[in-house]
């Protein structure tokens, strides 16, 4: 015996390592992609909509509803659709975010402006929505922060919530709305202070790693993965 394999003795062949096929890189022209541009073309269409012929007709009013609808309901998918085929892209990761707090933004400051809704409703949730993004982007070093169901719920109930402020409803209906937008306040404040724990917690972690990593002859503390798309970190 050689303790030569065969195959590299010349007995037989030899087995050559098949080579990887990188994945292609998504373009910008792709599905999710297309959703997020067509929400963000939704968002000065949606405001002329609501402020024509004084704010308050309602059927302008109900063609800003199908707009912010059709807003809501891209956002549900593009992200999905950019995960599940790999269209994962730069401008979908900076636009998709701007794109759903714009849609979000634009409907509660017009609400707030026309008198259907108290002004210290959209400030909370506005300044949550905001607030909550750029911790995202500070802690981002220590690793990521993951839409939880409470945030899916969050926005579920604000999208609900907005679009019953939206339409003109009367009677029951306009009773209904205040409570699904108590519902959904409670979820924004609540929502929101569980991400901040969660922020804390993730830096205290991430400093720790970092001191143990500098102690440990001098090795270096591994680095989170940044988000995949950016779009499932935005409730």
């Amino acid at each position: 015996m050689t303790g030569v394999p065969a195959s590299a003795a010349g007995g037989g062949p030899v087995a050559k390592p098949r080579p990887t096929t990188p994945v292609p890189k998504a373009g910008l022209w792709n599905i999710a992609n297309i959703l997020t541009m067509l929400r963000l073309v939704l968002v000065p269409a949606f405001v002329l909509l609501m402020l024509a012929d004084g704010g308050h007709d309602p059927a302008w009013r109900s063609f800003a509803w199908a707009a912010f609808t059709v807003a809501m309901i891209t956002d549900l998918f593009d992200g999905e659709l950019a995960r599940r085929h790999n269209l994962i892209t730069d401008f979908g990761k900076l636009a998709d975010p701007i794109a759903d707090k714009a849609i979000m933004g634009a409907a509660l400051i017009c609400l707030s402006a026309l008198g259907d809704l108290p002004w210290w409703v959209t400030v909370v949730i506005l300044a949550r929505e905001l607030g909550i993004t750029l911790m995202r982007f500070l802690v981002i070093r220590h690793g990521i922060i993951p839409a939880s169901r409470g945030g899916k719920m969050k926005t579920l109930a604000q999208g609900v919530a907005v679009g019953m402020y939206v339409l003109e409803l009367t009677g029951p209906l306009a009773s209904l709305r205040w409570w699904v937008m108590g519902l959904a306040v409670v979820l924004t404040v609540g929502t929101g202070l569980d991400y901040v724990r969660q922020a804390l917690v993730l830096r205290r972690a991430g400093i720790e790693a970092e001191k143990a990593g500098q102690g440990d002859h001098g090795g270096a503390a591994p680095v989170a993965e940044p988000p995949g798309t950016g779009r499932e970190q935005n409730r």
